[in-house]
């Protein structure tokens, strides 16, 4: 009887180490594999940065280039005053542009403001209404 359960005893301890070393394969096969994973999404990290990287920079450069247009851009309404001011006999341009918003065309603003054709057409495409973004 003793030797019975002697032999139980070690037939158990044999089965739970063979499950331990079971269990120890399968938890190595995981870390592996989870290892791998984890290089992937690592990998994955940079390429995402990398792009973040290159976004940014393509923002900084179209800020700077804003910045530049809105530097040309804002003496502008200055000078058209000053050019409307030296030639006081003649239909200013502000006027035009108004003619403009109101839906005048090239051939009416040749006639009615004393306007070159160039003049007209230049005005009308600097004052036609811009379609909507997307």
């Amino acid at each position: 009887m003793l030797i019975a359960a002697v032999v139980f005893l070690a037939v158990c301890c044999a089965g739970l180490l063979g499950f331990c070393l079971w269990l120890l394969k399968l938890q190595r096969l995981q870390a592996r594999q989870q290892a791998e994973r984890d290089a992937v999404h690592e990998r994955r990290a940079r390429e995402l940065g990398k792009r973040l990287d290159a976004y940014l920079m393509g923002s900084v450069r179209m800020g700077e280039e804003l910045q530049e247009l809105r530097r040309l851009v804002e003496p502008l309404p200055d000078r058209l005053n000053q050019m409307e001011q030296r030639d006081p006999g003649s239909l200013s341009f502000t006027q035009a542009a108004r003619l403009i918003g109101m839906g005048a065309s090239v051939d009416d603003l040749t006639q009615a403001c004393g306007l070159t054709q160039a003049e007209a057409e230049l005005m009308s495409r600097l004052h036609q209404p811009r379609p909507p973004e997307r």
